[in-house]
């Protein structure tokens, strides 16, 4: 699916980024989500937090 029309960014290539461990304003910067219209800023965001959220807890992390 398109998350952002402006740029041609899918879901796939936002899920990928949040796989790699980029942050939303990461996520702006390399794909360029948000920065023409700003339409699916807030679609891709929701994206981001639900993929975060999704992704197992690394065990080093969790000990800190």
């Amino acid at each position: 699916m398109y998350v952002c029309l402006c740029k041609a960014v899918t879901q796939q290539q936002i899920e990928d980024a949040v796989d790699q461990g980029h942050s939303y304003a990461q996520v702006r910067q390399s794909l360029g989500v948000a920065t023409d219209c700003g339409c699916c800023g807030q679609v891709a965001k929701q994206l981001i937090r639900e993929r975060t959220e999704s992704l197992p807890v690394c065990e080093f992390a969790a000990a800190s």
